[in-house]
């Protein structure tokens, strides 16, 4: 039999259920044995034709975390003014908790990826979706060991690359922000904030052609 015993599939599941995009975090550190299982963790994801495109920067250094904060804080402006009038909406979101978690790490693209052309040919971007699955694979790992973790996208991706002296090539795609908290939310904070609410599965899932939803779901 390969299925697992029902309780570990229910923890599974739980896990998934109840991870969360963190932006409170006390500053505490983090075990180094518990990080490296995370990093492992991430390593551990599947990626398109086993490129393994992620890159993890750990930041140990507190000026560069400030660096950092600042270059988010600049996007975040950015960014409340491209959204009109939900300006002042998003301004009184908590999008980062970069100054207080345990842990700062920023994924990466390598360098170098035009080289791999299996499962690339025509969706070059599977390499995005590669790191997207390691990042997931590291928050459900976070959240089974009790810690919280944030993806943090608000930056210039050139600038951030400048800062980290990353090669030609290389792009960040995400701050993770990883730590302990007192608490998880109990649902995403952006519905909780009345930001937006999650959809339907139904809405979500098609039968045979694009929207048809004559679904068993």
């Amino acid at each position: 039999m390969n299925q697992y015993t029902e309780e570990e599939i229910a923890a599974i599941y739980r896990v998934i259920r109840e991870r969360r995009d963190m932006r409170h975090f006390v500053p505490q550190p983090v075990d180094a044995g518990v990080l490296t299982r995370l990093l492992e963790a991430a390593h551990m994801a599947p990626s398109v034709g086993l490129m393994q495109p992620w890159r993890f920067v750990r930041i140990t250094d507190t000026a560069l975390r400030y660096e950092l904060h600042r270059m988010v804080e600049a996007e975040r402006v950015a960014t409340a003014k491209a959204l009109g009038e939900r300006e002042e909406d998003f301004l009184r979101l908590k999008v980062e908790g970069i100054l207080d978690c345990g842990e700062l790490l920023v994924a990466a693209l390598m360098d170098g990826r035009e080289r791999h052309i299996f499962g690339r040919r025509t969706l070059p971007e599977m390499d995005l979706a590669s790191v997207s699955c390691a990042i997931q694979n590291m928050w459900l790992a976070a959240r089974a060991e009790g810690l919280g973790m944030g993806w943090v996208s608000l930056f210039d991706p050139a600038k951030l690359a400048e800062l980290l002296q990353m090669p030609t090539g290389a792009k960040p795609v995400a701050i993770l922000c990883l730590g302990h908290v007192t608490e998880f939310y109990p649902a995403p904070m952006l519905e909780l904030n009345g930001w937006t609410k999650r959809s339907s599965l139904q809405d979500m899932v098609f039968q045979n052609t694009w929207e048809n939803t004559k679904s068993p779901l």
